[in-house]
């Protein structure tokens, strides 16, 4: 099963979800706003693709953080932030069976539909 994770009101989620109802790929959405992912869940998705991948360093909640927050970042820090603030993880976030992907491009999804296969 697909989850994909993010906000609703999001293009790329949008994007995201069209495509996989397009090709017929059954997955659950899930608005991190209302569902939080959890602590082991995010340090899961950090460990496979790396804090930079996970936390939206061009987003309006990252540009809105104190100094502080935003210096020095580390994969501990960006945990904690991501927790705390969870419009900060980039969107949308796909789990299946192979892992975690950030992100949406045809492409991609098209790799990852051919690797479910």
């Amino acid at each position: 099963m697909i989850t994909l994770y993010g906000i609703p009101n999001c293009d790329t989620i949008k994007k995201a979800c069209r495509w996989l109802e397009q090709q017929q790929l059954p997955y659950q959405f899930v608005d991190y706003r209302q569902h939080p992912l959890t602590e082991e869940q995010l340090q899961s998705a950090i460990a496979e693709l790396g804090y930079d991948k996970v936390l939206n360093t061009r987003s309006t909640t990252f540009r809105q953080l104190p100094e502080q927050d935003k210096s020095q970042l580390d994969a501990s820090k960006a945990l904690r932030l991501l927790l705390q603030h969870p419009t900060l993880i980039k969107r949308p976030l796909l789990h299946c069976k192979l892992g975690y992907r950030v992100g949406f491009s045809e492409s991609s999804y098209q790799q990852l539909q051919e690797q479910l296969a």
